[in-house]
C-alpha cells in the first residue's frame, strides 16, 4: 500500500504558505465506525494529518475531555487491535497522513514488530509516543526502520538543550512541541512558551516542528502558524464529537482550516 507521510503533508502545506493542520481524535469514540467517520470529516474539511489516539487506562498526558472519551471507548469494548481497522478505514477514503498517538504499553503488549507491521499494512504513517523517550526506544527504532514508519517524539518547555537535540535526531516526520506543562485541554490563549519550544527544535535541526496542547480556535492556528510548521488540535475536536457528532467535527475542522 502506498502510504502518505506526515512529512509529505507538512511539506505540501508549506508550499501553499500555511502550517499543516493536525487533528486528534480518540480511536473507538464513540465507537469504531464513528471514529472512522469523524476522521474522514477532518480530512474533508482541511485537516492534513489525522492523529488517532489509542485509549489507555492511565493517560498521564490527557486532560478531562479526552480522558472521558477514552474511558467511554474502553467501556464500549475497544481493543488495541481495532486500531488497524480504523486506520485502514481512514486511509481507504482520504489522502491524509494517519498517525497514531499511543502510550507505549499497548504497543509492547501486542509486540513492537507485530504492531508496526500491521500498522504499516493498514496505511499508517507513524507513531506519536508521549511516554517513550529516544533513550528507551531501541525496539521502536528497529521496527520503524523496517516498516518505513515515522517516529514522533515530544519536547516541552522544560526540555534541556541536550534533550531537544537528542529528540530531534531521533524523530522523523515532525517533532511534537508541547507548548505548556501539564495535561491537554482547549484554552483561550496559546501558551507564550510555544514559540520558544519551536525555536529550540528548529535550532537543533528539526525540519518540522508542530505545536500541540491548548489550540481551539482559528486565531490560534494563525498565530502558531507564523512560527511553527504544523498546528495540533485535540480537545476542541473531541468535545465537538461528544456534543454534536460527526457533523460538528467537520464544521470545527472547516473553521480551524479557514474553509468556513
Amino acid at each position: 500500500m502506498s502510504r502518505v507521510t506526515s512529512a509529505e503533508k507538512i511539506a505540501a502545506a508549506r508550499a501553499e504558505g500555511r502550517p499543516a493542520l493536525i487533528g486528534y481524535l480518540p480511536a473507538g469514540f464513540t465507537d469504531v465506525e464513528t471514529s472512522i467517520e469523524a476522521a474522514v470529516a477532518l480530512a474533508e474539511n482541511g485537516v492534513d494529518v489525522i492523529e488517532m489516539g489509542i485509549p489507555y487506562s492511565d493517560p498521564v498526558m490527557d486532560g478531562a475531555v479526552i480522558q472521558e472519551a477514552t474511558v467511554q471507548a474502553l467501556a464500549n469494548g475497544f481493543r488495541v487491535a481495532q486500531i488497524f481497522d480504523i486506520v485502514r478505514g481512514i486511509t481507504a477514503r482520504t489522502n491524509a497522513a494517519v498517525m497514531v498517538m499511543t502510550y507505549w504499553n499497548p504497543v509492547l503488549s501486542l509486540g513492537v514488530d507485530e504492531f508496526a507491521r500491521r500498522f504499516a499494512e493498514a496505511g499508517g504513517a507513524g507513531l506519536i509516543t508521549p511516554d517513550l523517550v529516544p533513550d528507551e526506544a531501541d525496539q521502536w527504532f528497529a521496527a520503524s526502520e523496517k516498516y518505513g514508519l515515522e517516529r514522533v517524539f515530544l519536547i516541552a518547555p522544560s526540555s534541556t538543550e541536550a534533550r531537544v537535540k537528542r529528540t530531534v535526531e531521533a524523530s522523523s516526520g515532525f517533532v511534537y512541541c508541547v507548548s505548556l506543562m501539564g495535561v491537554t485541554g482547549a484554552r483561550a490563549e496559546v501558551s507564550s512558551a510555544a514559540q520558544a519550544v519551536v525555536d529550540a527544535a528548529h535550532g537543533a535541526g528539526a525540519e518540522n516542528a508542530c505545536v500541540g496542547l491548548g489550540v481551539s480556535r482559528r486565531e490560534h492556528v494563525q498565530e502558531i502558524g507564523s512560527y511553527a510548521d504544523g498546528v495540533i488540535v485535540g480537545t476542541a475536536l473531541v468535545a465537538a464529537l461528544r456534543d454534536g457528532g460527526v457533523p460538528a467535527v467537520g464544521r470545527l475542522a472547516a473553521q480551524l482550516s479557514g474553509r468556513a
